[in-house]
């Protein structure tokens, strides 16, 4: 970013930032307004073969499996990469337990079907992740 481009220091005018306790609480966030996640980095797995048709109702699902973790309150945030290369896409858990987070992978109709494999790293960042699906569902004109 150029000098001239800088981010603005100051918060947006109207924005609210006085500290929030009952905030800071249910969001999970620490002192710091930071929490533990798990992150998943979504690999290509060996199995990526099928009918374009079988691929599509596997992309069906695995939209599906990722909206149903998002409404139970499970996945704080997720997304593809736009490149073609070998890591996929991630998936930021709403736990720090990696096994647990294992275990909501394992729904995924793309990991049990080979097309996926998920590599499960510890991760500390902001809370407010927390609040990202609610506020997409806000600005989002359509689904996939």
């Amino acid at each position: 970013m150029a000098q001239s481009e800088k981010a603005p220091s100051n918060p947006p005018a109207g924005l609210d930032t006085a500290y929030d306790a009952a905030l800071a609480e249910r969001l999970g966030a620490d002192a710091y307004g930071m929490r533990q996640y798990v992150m998943a980095f979504l690999h290509a797995g060996p199995n990526r073969d099928g009918t374009p048709e079988e691929r599509a109702a596997l992309q069906k699902a695995h939209l599906e499996n990722i909206r149903r973790l998002a409404g139970e309150g499970k996945l704080a945030l997720a997304g593809p990469f736009l490149d073609q290369e070998a890591v996929r896409g991630i998936y930021i858990f709403a736990t720090a337990d990696v096994e647990e987070a294992r275990a909501w992978t394992e729904t995924d109709p793309a990991i049990q079907a080979g097309s996926l494999r998920m590599e499960l790293r510890p991760w500390y960042g902001s809370a407010a992740l927390m609040e990202v699906n609610a506020i997409h569902a806000r600005i989002k004109a359509q689904s996939p």
